[in-house]
C-alpha cells in the first residue's frame, strides 16, 4: 500500500480538471496547489534520507505497478490537452480564466508530461516511445536527444546549456538553456548521422521526425479547434517547458566539475546535483528530487533511487525552490553560500 504513494502525482492533473470544470478563480487552483499548498505542507513534514535495502530494491524493481503509474500519464496528458482546447474554444471565457487554464495545463504538461517522459526516456524498450509522446505537447521532443546524449555527459560544465551558472538569474537561464539545448540536440543528431554515414533526410534522423510529429500535432489541433485552439496549445506548451527549465535551473545551479590537466572533466559524481528529500516533492515528481543518484546511474528506475550524504542538499523541496528561484535576490541569498567554494572558483575560469 505504501508503494501507491506515487498516485499523489495525479493530484496535479486532478486540480487542473477541477479548475477547467468550475472555471472562474478555480482556474488558478493548480498553480496555487503546486506552488502554494505543497510548499507550505513541506515546511511541516519530515524529509527522509532512508534508502531501501538490496533485497527491497530487487523486489521493487520487479513490481510493474511502478511502471503502470507512469504509463497512465500518457492518456491523462492528452485528455487534459483535449479538454482544455475544447472548453477554451467552445465557451466564452474571460481573459483571466484563459490565462489560468493555460498555466494549469502547462503545469500538468511539465510535471506529468516532461518529467515522466524524462524518466521513460532513459529506458531501452518501448517505454522510450511513450516518453517521447509525453514530450510532444510541451513542444520538447528534442529534449530526449539532448538530455540523454548531451546533458548527462556535460552536466556541471560550462559546455552544458542545462546547467545554470553561478549568479545567473533563472530568467536568463530560460533563454540560454531553451535555445542552447535545441541547438545542442541538432549538433548531437548530426554527429550521430555522420557516425552511421547517414544523410540528413535519413529515416534515422530523429530530429527530423520530431519536427514532423510536432507539425502533425499543430495541424491536427488547428483542424479540430482552429487557430485560437492552436494558440492555447502553444502557450500551454511554453509553460510546460519553462517549468522543466526551472527544474533544470535548481538541479545544478552553480555546481561545476573540475577540469583535469588532460583537458577532460572529472567524472560525474553525487556532488554535482542538488538533492531534496522532502516527501511531497519526491512523490509528486516521481523521485526526480533524488537527482544525484539519477546522474550516477541514469537507467535506475525512480522507485530505486538512493540518498547520498555527500550530495548537496536543497534547504527546501523542489516546488518551494522553484518559487524562490523566480526571485533572484532571495535565491542568491539562500543558495550562493551553499555552493562549494571550489566550484565557484572553477566557474570563474
Amino acid at each position: 500500500m505504501k508503494d501507491l504513494k506515487y498516485l499523489f502525482a495525479y493530484t496535479i492533473p486532478i486540480c487542473a480538471l477541477i479548475g477547467i470544470w468550475f472555471q472562474g478563480i478555480f482556474t488558478y487552483l493548480t498553480p496555487l496547489y503546486a506552488f502554494g499548498f505543497i510548499p507550505i505542507v513541506e515546511l511541516f513534514t519530515h524529509s527522509s534520507t532512508t534508502n531501501y535495502s538490496k533485497d527491497q530494491k530487487q523486489e521493487r524493481s520487479k513490481q510493474r505497478i511502478f511502471d503502470w503509474m507512469l504509463y497512465l500519464n500518457l492518456p491523462i496528458i492528452y485528455s487534459i490537452v483535449f479538454i482544455t482546447l475544447y472548453i477554451s474554444t467552445t465557451q466564452v471565457l474571460a481573459t483571466y480564466e484563459l490565462v489560468g487554464i493555460i498555466v494549469s495545463t502547462g503545469i500538468v504538461l511539465g510535471s506529468n508530461g516532461i518529467n515522466v517522459g524524462h524518466e521513460l526516456g532513459h529506458r531501452p524498450t518501448y517505454e522510450r516511445f511513450i516518453g517521447k509522446a509525453l514530450l510532444l505537447p510541451s513542444l520538447y521532443m528534442h529534449f530526449y536527444i539532448e538530455h540523454n546524449f548531451g546533458h548527462h555527459l556535460k552536466v556541471a560544465t560550462k559546455e552544458d546549456p542545462a546547467t545554470a551558472k553561478y549568479n545567473q538569474p533563472v530568467y536568463f537561464f530560460w533563454i540560454t538553456s531553451t535555445f542552447g539545448q535545441y541547438i545542442s540536440a541538432w549538433k548531437i543528431q548530426s554527429k550521430l548521422l555522420s557516425q552511421e554515414q547517414e544523410s540528413f533526410f535519413s529515416i534515422k534522423n530523429d530530429m527530423l521526425w520530431y519536427h514532423v510529429f510536432t507539425s502533425f500535432y499543430f495541424i491536427s489541433i488547428t483542424i479540430l479547434f482552429g487557430f485560437f485552439g492552436l494558440q492555447i496549445a502553444l502557450l500551454s506548451g511554453v509553460v510546460g517547458f519553462l517549468l522543466l527549465e526551472t527544474i533544470n535551473y535548481i538541479e545544478h545551479y552553480g555546481l561545476r566539475r573540475t577540469k583535469l590537466s588532460s583537458g577532460r572533466y572529472e567524472r560525474v559524481r553525487e556532488i554535482h546535483s542538488w538533492n531534496s528529500n522532502h516527501t511531497l516533492g519526491r512523490i509528486t515528481l516521481y523521485e526526480l528530487t533524488r537527482h544525484s543518484d539519477h546522474h550516477h546511474r541514469a537507467s535506475k528506475k525512480y522507485q530505486l533511487l538512493d540518498h547520498h550524504d555527500q550530495s548537496p542538499q536543497l534547504p527546501f523541496g523542489y516546488p518551494t525552490s522553484m518559487v524562490l528561484s523566480l526571485f533572484p535576490p532571495i535565491w542568491f541569498l539562500i543558495m550562493n553560500k551553499r555552493v562549494p567554494v571550489a566550484m565557484k572558483n572553477e566557474a570563474s575560469y
